[in-house]
Order: C-alpha cells, then sequence, then structure tokens
C-alpha cells in the first residue's frame, strides 16, 4: 500500500495498512479543479450509491439537491455559501445540498429518531462512491440554512441539514497532516475521559 502523506508511524500503522484502500486515502480537500466536470449520468452515480445506504426500518429519511457547477441551479447556491466556504466550494464540480426527512407532516412526531444518523450514512456512502470515481467530497456547514431552506421551498418536517462539495481535486492541492490525524480512542470507555 502506498505511503498516505502526513501519516505519522504508530501503533496503529499496520491497521491503516490493511484498511480499504478506498478509506486510506480518502480525504477532504478545499481545492478543486476548476475545470473539472461531472455528468448527469456522473451525478445519478453518486446519488444511487446514497440510496443504497442502510436506514432505520428502511425509511430512507434523506434527499439531496444536487447542482452542477455551470447551471443555474450552482449559481442560486453560490451567494449563500459562507465567506469561508465560498472559495473553495464553489468551484467543485458538484454542490449538495443534504435534506433530512425529520418530522410527520403536520405533526410534531419524530419521523424517525434515527433519520440525522441515516442521512450521515447516505453522505459516506456517496462519498466512498466519489472515491471509487477519483473524487473527493468536502462535507460543510457554511452556508445560510434559512435562505437555502427558502430558496428550495423546503417543508417544515423536512431540515436543510448539511452540504457537500463533490469534484476532483486541483493538482495542486496537498493532502495536510491533519487528513491523516486520527484518534486512537475509539472504544468506550475512552481513556482521556476518565
Amino acid at each position: 500500500m502506498e505511503e498516505i502523506p502526513g501519516d505519522a508511524p504508530d501503533e496503529t500503522h499496520e491497521t491503516v495498512d490493511r484498511l480499504h484502500p478506498l478509506l486510506a486515502r480518502r480525504w477532504s480537500p478545499r481545492v478543486f479543479d476548476p475545470a473539472h466536470e461531472l455528468t448527469e449520468a456522473d451525478v445519478d452515480l453518486l446519488l444511487e450509491a446514497a440510496r443504497w445506504a442502510p436506514s432505520a426500518g428502511n425509511s430512507q429519511p434523506w434527499a439531496f439537491h444536487a447542482a452542477r457547477r455551470g447551471t443555474p441551479e450552482h449559481a442560486a447556491l453560490v451567494p449563500l455559501l459562507a465567506g469561508s466556504s465560498a472559495p473553495w466550494a464553489s468551484t467543485a464540480s458538484l454542490l449538495l445540498v443534504n435534506l433530512c426527512h425529520e418530522l410527520v407532516e403536520d405533526t410534531d412526531w419524530e419521523y424517525s429518531e434515527f433519520s440525522r444518523y441515516d442521512l450521515g450514512q447516505a453522505v459516506a456512502h456517496l462519498t466512498i462512491q466519489g472515491e471509487a470515481m477519483g473524487l473527493a467530497c468536502r462535507q460543510f456547514r457554511a452556508f445560510d440554512r434559512d435562505a437555502i431552506t427558502a430558496l428550495l421551498d423546503v417543508p417544515e418536517h423536512w431540515s436543510v441539514l448539511t452540504m457537500a462539495a463533490v469534484g476532483r481535486p486541483a493538482p495542486e492541492a496537498e493532502r495536510g497532516p491533519r487528513a491523516s490525524t486520527r484518534t486512537t480512542q475509539v472504544t468506550w470507555p475512552r481513556e482521556d475521559d476518565r
């Protein structure tokens, strides 16, 4: 397996070497290739991967608004990005708005207590499919949620939760040291919480 830039050899290095390559090389760039374009078929394949994610009771409480760069949908979203995300997210080939079905329509009853978790699984599936296609995904929350909710006419029982920028990393994009930094504390109880 190739060396992962920024990865420091430690007691987990052997485990990292056995990790599936799609997971081991995944990272979230902040510089996308502004010339790279995705086709509608590419976007459909990414969304199909999300559709196959597991969900509680197969409720599939997610939806995605896909906006390819160069389309009116993309142009409408870019001004609603925060100053911290606009410079890099706007150059990605695709902006995705990730929506979650939170309530039963016209009630205050939860649609599923796991809906946010399930949306996260769908986005993770989409992210790994993107990696298999030579793409990178950067998930973020730096945008005007109220404005996007209004733009997309999202009803009250759905929520705009996050966004993802998807595209090919720019040639100058570098995987920084933080991209390979992972806590070694993933089991409970955690040593650092005692």
